[in-house]
This record gives structure tokens, C-alpha cells and sequence, in this order.
């Protein structure tokens, strides 16, 4: 039989033993409370970041600028495939003035028996610029009166001899902006019109229009201030999948020529010189025409 003394060093060492387990599962609770701490508040910082980009603006701001919202993108939501209700053969557009003087002079578009079928809402449009081609595959099935106005003002050589102000590079925004003559990213043409698809396929108090969406690689799309009636002349096409609010209006593709040259310029970066994200093409990019094909 064990003596009293082997007795109380096995019991010292199953005690001793018992106090390291105990320790140690101590430790790792600790660990784990650390770690899902932090997780929350990365999980917090993330969130709150988004809606910084989404509501961070200046509602007096005339500059029209797609929101850079890279740090949602892991929440995107998809686009809407299409039209829930496909429109009527013709429609009528507003293009009210916008109080400020046109950047360039042009007249408005007509406003009344705008197409939305092929081919008429459906033109193909070449755009040449100083670093390559871009050709664009507008859709008036999607957005007549954005196309009506792009058209009408491509028809009056609004676009020629301006330059692509904005470049964004981030993994969540990959946009080339154009479409202002004054290059700052606040002209227009003296006229502003309402969103078109995907907007209207909400209802204004859908909490989905303050959610991000994904605009696919080689989607063309309207800039705008913010505020409702906003589109002018400013316009977006996107180089890399992109992640925004549904309140930019999608009106054509980009063809795979064009997101070479786009790409081209992307590979330069930009100078960061934009509060909403990104900033002027260090390869800079002008537009020489604009041409209905």
C-alpha cells in the first residue's frame, strides 16, 4: 500500500496539474474574447464606412460623382436582370433646367415620342479619345430618356475635344468618369433629368436603394449630385465590377475594345486628388468624337 508521503505527492500533482488546466482554459477564453472583440469592431468600422460613402456629401454640391463605396462589397446585392414591366413602344421625357449655365452650349432633346425599342433605342456609339477607342451599345429599352439625351447631345458635339476628369482604381469602384466640358467633375449642360433602370424598379422607400448593388465590368452608367433630377451630362463607365447604391442609371455596355483602352489608362492610377475616391488619370484621356454609327 502507498504511504501517507507517496499519498500527498500524488495529490500535489494531480492539484498541481488541475491548476495548468485551469490556467490554460482561462487563457483561451481570453484569447477568444479578444478576438470576437475585434472582429466586432472591424465588423462596426466596416459598416460605418459605408454608410460614410454613401451619405458623406455635400448637398449643395453641383459635382457629379458615383459614390466610392469599396468597402461594401462583400454585401452587394445584384443588379435587377431587366424591366419588371416592359415600357410602351414611346415615351415622353422632362428636361427641365437645372438653374445653372450650360458648360457647353447645346439645345435640349425633344421630349416627346422617345423610342424604347430596337433599333431606334438601340444605337451604337463610337467614341474616340486620345489613348484608343471606346465603343458604347446604348439601351432605350432600359433608359429612353438617358439615351435621348446622350444621343442628342453626341449629335451636337458636346462630348469632342473633353476630357475623362475621374478615375477610380479601388477593388470595390473601377469607373472612368466623362462627360463634363470643364474637367472638374461640376459642369453640365444646363438641363437635369430623373433616374431611369435600375431606380425605378424600386419604390422610394425601399431600404434597397441605399444598398449596394454590383455594376458589372463593362456597364455604362449616369453621375449624378445626389440629389433627385440630377443627371445632366456626366457619365461613367465601368472597367471593373462595382459596387454602388442603385441611384446611377444604367443606360448601355461598353464594347471589349473600349475596356482595353479604359484598362490602359487604369494601369497609370490616378493622382487621389477626388474626396469621393480617386482623382485625374495620371495617362490622361481626352475624347476627341463622339459618333452615332
Amino acid at each position: 500500500m502507498p504511504s501517507n508521503e507517496q499519498r500527498r505527492e500524488t495529490a500535489k500533482r494531480k492539484l498541481e496539474r488541475q491548476l495548468e488546466n485551469r490556467a490554460e482554459r482561462a487563457r483561451k477564453r481570453k484569447q477568444m474574447t479578444i478576438a470576437y472583440s475585434a472582429a466586432g469592431v472591424v465588423a462596426v468600422v466596416a459598416v460605418v464606412a459605408g454608410l460614410v460613402w454613401f451619405t458623406n456629401r455635400d448637398d449643395n454640391s453641383t459635382d457629379n460623382t458615383a459614390a466610392d463605396t469599396s468597402t461594401s462589397e462583400q454585401s452587394a446585392g445584384v443588379m435587377p436582370a431587366g424591366r419588371s414591366t416592359p415600357l410602351a413602344d414611346t415615351v415622353s421625357c422632362s428636361y427641365p433646367t437645372d438653374g445653372g449655365a450650360a458648360s457647353k452650349p447645346n439645345n435640349p432633346p425633344r421630349t416627346e415620342g422617345v423610342p424604347t425599342t430596337a433599333p431606334d433605342a438601340t444605337p451604337s456609339i463610337s467614341i474616340e479619345t486620345t489613348q484608343g477607342n471606346i465603343g458604347l451599345n446604348l439601351d432605350g429599352t432600359l433608359s429612353p430618356c438617358t439615351v435621348n439625351s446622350f444621343v442628342s447631345l453626341a449629335e451636337q458635339g458636346y462630348f469632342n475635344d473633353t476630357s475623362c476628369h475621374r478615375l477610380v482604381t479601388g477593388s470595390g469602384l473601377q469607373i472612368l468618369q466623362c462627360g463634363d466640358p470643364t474637367g472638374t467633375g461640376t459642369g453640365g449642360p444646363g438641363y437635369g433629368f430623373a433616374n431611369e433602370f435600375p431606380t425605378d424598379q424600386y419604390s422610394e422607400s425601399d431600404p434597397a436603394l441605399t444598398s449596394a448593388v454590383t455594376y458589372p465590368r463593362g456597364t455604362i452608367a449616369m453621375a449624378n449630385s445626389g440629389a433627385p433630377g440630377s443627371n445632366g451630362s456626366q457619365f461613367f463607365l465601368v472597367y471593373g465590377d462595382s459596387q454602388l447604391p442603385p441611384n446611377y442609371t444604367v443606360f448601355g455596355t461598353i464594347d471589349e475594345t473600349g475596356i482595353a483602352t479604359i484598362e490602359k489608362v487604369a494601369a497609370g492610377g490616378d493622382d487621389g486628388s477626388m474626396s469621393a475616391g480617386g482623382g485625374k488619370p495620371n495617362t490622361p484621356i481626352d475624347i476627341k468624337t463622339v459618333r452615332i454609327d
